[in-house]
């Protein structure tokens, strides 16, 4: 689906989407591309790639900025909220959408390791909700959505273990879903969604091996790998006025591979 193309309201819209420079979160600011829409494009250090994609959004009619910074640095996730609404005047949804996977398993990784993906799948999160919070507060259509993985829910794969990355999503889930408790009584949804086994995008990094890609597939009862865009919709939906009622939730977009 092209930008413009999903019904989010006729009010001017302001969107902060974490990692997308490609992938899941890329898609996502091209659906969500529309001349109503203020997009800030987020990414750790993939500058050209983010600015692609910023101006394909804009040819699609939306106003966008793009702001570059690790996520694990402490300061990063209040500057972005800072920027957003420096540029923006506002903050109504925000998609919390980078991450990364680290496959190593315990008694390999180590303390370094795990509190890299603490801090920049968890600690992050929590660091830019609590910097949105009074901006999301404010908005009559705001949205949060958290990306989590079937990694926090699925464990049998055949020999191959995540334990830093399941703990971190599992914990973001958790802050989620108490956030969207707290928030129940205002115009605030927050929601998690969990992709299973997505395909990447050309050139891109990935936790899985080659081996790892041909074998997953026969665990999904679907048949095949999911796409970013497959995500995307998901969150997109998520975000306008036809999930109003839906808060606190995790939703699985995996092909039925956490049946």
């Amino acid at each position: 689906m092209t930008g413009g193309q999903d019904k989010l309201g006729d009010t001017v819209r302001v969107v902060l989407v974490t990692g997308a420079a490609s992938g899941i979160g890329a898609a996502i600011c091209r659906r969500l591309a529309k001349p109503d829409m203020r997009l800030m494009l987020h990414t750790g250090s993939r500058r050209a790639e983010v600015e692609a994609v910023a101006a394909e959004c804009r040819a699609l009619g939306a106003t966008c900025g793009v702001v570059l910074g690790d996520l694990a640095s402490p300061a990063v996730p209040a500057r972005l909220v800072d920027e957003t609404t420096e540029l923006f005047g506002g903050l109504d949804c925000l998609i919390a959408n980078a991450g990364f996977g680290d496959r190593r398993k315990i008694g390999e990784i180590d303390a370094a390791g795990f509190a890299k993906s603490l801090n920049t799948n968890l600690r992050s999160f929590f660091d830019l909700v609590t910097a949105a919070l009074p901006w999301l507060i404010m908005s009559t259509t705001a949205r949060v959505v958290a990306v989590s993985s079937f990694l926090a829910h699925e464990f049998k794969l055949g020999g191959d273990y995540f334990p830093a990355s399941a703990a971190s999503k599992r914990g973001l889930e958790g802050l989620a879903k108490s956030l969207a408790a707290q928030l129940a009584g205002t115009n605030t949804t927050v929601n998690v969604v969990a992709p299973g086994y997505i395909k990447k995008d050309p050139g891109t990094l990935t936790s899985l091996n080659d081996e790892l890609w041909q074998t997953s597939v026969a665990r999904i009862p679907m048949g095949r790998y999911g796409t970013s865009d497959d995500v995307a919709a998901l969150i997109v939906f998520l975000l306008g006025p036809d999930a109003g009622y839906i808060t606190g939730q995790v939703i699985h977009c995996d092909g039925g591979l956490t049946l």
